[in-house]
């Protein structure tokens, strides 16, 4: 099963108020295990970063000015993208935000129901806990020594590390493959006859020694009753 494990940051909170993506992340992820594969792209907001922003992100105007507008990256995003499932933390926030910047581009929106949300997910395994991804990596051991900013990429390779451990681990991959499960048990199918039945590998010397070995035992041992 392919997804999208993914992040953005952006000018603020607010993408029907004029806010917009500075920088977005994704990584391809094969049964919730990512392949090495992904898309980074700083972006040009167009319009100013506030100075909250910059503290959190480290994104600056300047530092953005040169880069590409979302809607020159807009058809390499959606080309990563393909059909999968997108899963991102407070995917209502970053679906909100790629929806609006897609049409903005003139493209059209990814459907809701392609976004899986894992901030949702930690609070129905995790009721009362608290569920950011700071929290959660500390939950699960993950360490987060790479992260001094909150970064797009950064973030989407925790969330990955996240979302496996929400989902069971790597344990889940320690599964059986080969048999039916019936009412709770494990059913292997029987396994038609050999075509042609393995010949014996005893040698002609194997045989000797087997039979000096059953005449040293008398002709009432079970291996003479039995005719050796």
């Amino acid at each position: 099963m392919r997804e999208i494990i993914f992040d953005t940051e952006t000018t603020g909170f607010h993408p029907d108020g004029g806010d917009r993506i500075t920088e977005i992340g994704c990584i391809e992820a094969i049964n919730m295990i990512p392949t090495g594969k992904e898309l980074h792209e700083l972006i040009n907001p167009e319009r100013d970063v506030p100075k909250e922003v910059t503290q959190i992100t480290g994104h600056t105007w300047e530092m953005l000015r040169d880069k590409p507008k979302f809607a020159a990256i807009a058809d390499s995003f959606l080309e990563f993208v393909g059909d999968s499932i997108l899963v991102a933390h407070n995917a209502k926030f970053d679906m909100g935000f790629i929806n609006m910047e897609l049409e903005r581009a003139g493209r059209t929106p990814i459907h809701p129901s392609r976004f899986k949300d894992t901030a949702v997910q930690a609070r129905e395994r995790f009721p009362g806990s608290p569920a950011s991804l700071d929290a959660l990596c500390k939950r699960f051991e993950i360490s987060l020594e790479s992260r001094t900013k909150h970064g797009a990429l950064i973030d989407a390779y925790l969330l990955a590390e996240v979302y496996l451990e929400l989902n069971g681990g790597r344990e889940r991959r320690l599964e059986f493959r080969t048999g039916m499960e019936l009412d709770g048990k494990i059913v292997y199918p029987a396994r038609p006859p050999r075509p042609e039945p393995f010949g014996s590998r005893a040698t002609e010397a194997d045989r000797a020694a087997h039979a000096a070995f059953i005449a040293e035992m008398g002709d009432g041992s079970v291996w003479a009753k039995l005719g050796g």
